[in-house]
């Protein structure tokens, strides 16, 4: 009887086996035809970037050309020569000759899109192969600190970057790059009405001060319970999935052109809750009236347009209690694979849960993991807070970044420190007794000047001023709205 032999190659045996998808050919056609018409990079910018060159020399020449192309310079062997005759892996290649062979080289320069497609499959092929590699070896480790659901996660997160950006790990990238990605959104917050560089929350005064909330950036609106964290955040999902616009990018790519699509997790209202506050701000119908049922026809005919024209609102909510800060990650970025993602709101940061049995270093961990999100989705997080006690021990109530639980972690990884003050929450509780008539007839002047009225403190801001904004509050309807200045009295408009 034969036997059969079963051979198990090694990870090493099994990368030797394979060849590396790669096509220096298409790379050089490319480049010849980008350095014979510098036209041929609008059609493929959008498709490559060096990244995804195999061979490195390639992606420097492909870099330095797109840099003077950007900047409206003529890219061609003779311009190149002086940024890359000292380029030791050109040098190996022949020197700037290579540069005017390539260009020589170039003969089919109306392929160069389909030439661009198949670098940019080969490159993610490679990285296929390499984090396949990584996920089988990292499985074979049997580690105790490795637990199986971390390296899932881990490995739909390296899976996730490498769809959405076509590199599963961007390492370092070039100062060049980094400037042309600022120039970027500075032109797009010029080109912008109202100049605003980030996501428009329709608040205006908060809008100015802020320049919208910016990607990649972590914001924390904390405040005491009443104060209306949940309204206002609750208001800018309303305001940002009710402006969403699909279009055409200034990249050529079709994406979010005005207003966004929001993920909430609301982590202490169930979705119902949170759509019924929705509702109510949208319906112009107090909330505890759709609570009961409570509506006249009128009423209940807002209440049912409403909802029927929010039925498109981009808007998704998660109220799982209790999430793991890993199951947050690899939920939004699912959100963002499958429906887009452009604002991510967390109610609230303390019931997310850690690892950590140590609440400070708990509270640490979910911090830096809600701004490890905003950077690798490139959006901002919207995160409430809880604040301490003793904001009530103090004569004035005013939030300050001392009042922040656990205060340390979130002050550091915030980009942005927001907090909502209702001076009219604490006046209603000093309400003098009947025979008090000079105290009372100050408590109802004091109460007439504060209805309607809130603040949001800016008590940190990495890229602005910090500062108050002040905003309208209808309790009625849980909703904060621009606030009418003295000055805009009759000048007419809606506020």
């Amino acid at each position: 009887m034969n036997e059969i032999s079963v051979f198990n190659p090694t990870g090493a045996e099994i990368e030797a086996a394979e060849s590396v998808p790669h096509s220096i050919e298409a790379e050089q056609q490319l480049l010849g035809a980008i350095l014979t018409n510098n036209d041929i990079f609008d059609r493929v910018a959008a498709i490559i970037g060096p990244q995804h060159f195999y061979d490195p020399v390639h992606a420097r020449i492909f870099e330095t050309a797109a840099a003077r192309i950007n900047r409206n310079a003529l890219a061609s062997p003779v311009t190149l020569r002086a940024f890359l005759e000292d380029d030791e892996g050109l040098k190996e290649l022949g020197g700037p000759a290579y540069l005017v062979k390539l260009a020589g080289a170039a003969i089919s320069t109306y392929a160069a899109r389909d030439y661009a497609q198949m670098i940019y499959d080969l490159a993610i092929r490679r990285e296929l192969i390499a984090l396949g590699h990584d996920i089988a070896a990292r499985a074979a480790r049997v580690e105790i600190g490795s637990e199986p659901a971390d390296q899932i996660v881990e490995a739909e997160q390296k899976l996730y970057q490498l769809a959405e950006q076509g590199k599963s790990d961007t390492g370092f990238q070039s100062f060049l790059k980094a400037v042309k990605d600022a120039v970027d959104v500075a032109n797009a917050a010029y080109q912008r009405e109202g100049g605003l560089a980030g996501l428009a929350t329709a608040l205006d005064d908060m809008d100015q001060k802020l320049g919208g909330l910016h990607r990649s950036d972590l914001l924390i609106l904390a405040g005491r319970p009443s104060m209306g964290k949940t309204s206002l955040a609750t208001n800018i999902a309303f305001n940002v999935a009710k402006a969403y616009r699909k279009g055409t990018l200034p990249d050529g790519t079709t994406g979010t052109v005005d207003g966004g699509v929001v993920g909430f997790f609301s982590l202490e209202m169930s979705a119902e809750q949170l759509a019924s506050r929705i509702l109510a701000e949208a319906s112009e119908i107090p909330s505890h009236k759709i609570r009961r049922g409570d509506m006249d026809e009128d009423e209940f005919r807002r209440f049912v347009e409403a909802a029927k024209s929010l039925e498109s609102c981009p808007l998704f909510i998660d109220d799982t209690a209790a999430i793991p800060i890993s199951q947050l990650a690899a939920r939004a970025r699912r959100l963002k694979r499958t429906h887009g993602l452009d604002l991510l709101i967390v109610d609230y940061l303390q019931l997310v849960r850690g690892t950590s049995e140590n609440r400070v270093q708990e509270i640490g961990e979910i911090s830096m993991g809600l701004k490890a999100i905003a950077k690798e989705l490139d959006i901002p997080v919207l995160a409430l807070s809880q604040l301490s006690r003793q904001v009530e021990s103090r004569e004035d109530k005013r939030p300050q970044l001392s009042d922040l639980r656990e205060s340390g972690s979130i002050e550091q990884d915030a980009d942005v420190v927001m907090f909502v003050f209702r001076e009219v929450y604490y006046k209603e509780r000093e309400k003098p007794g009947d025979h008090e008539m000079d105290k009372m007839a100050e408590w109802q002047e004091a109460m007439a000047r504060l209805h309607g009225k809130a603040e949001v403190i800016i008590g940190k801001q990495r890229h602005g001023p910090i500062g108050t904004i002040e905003l309208s509050f209808e309790e009625q309807f849980t909703r904060f709205g621009n606030l009418v200045k003295p000055w805009q009295q009759g000048a007419g408009g809606e506020f």
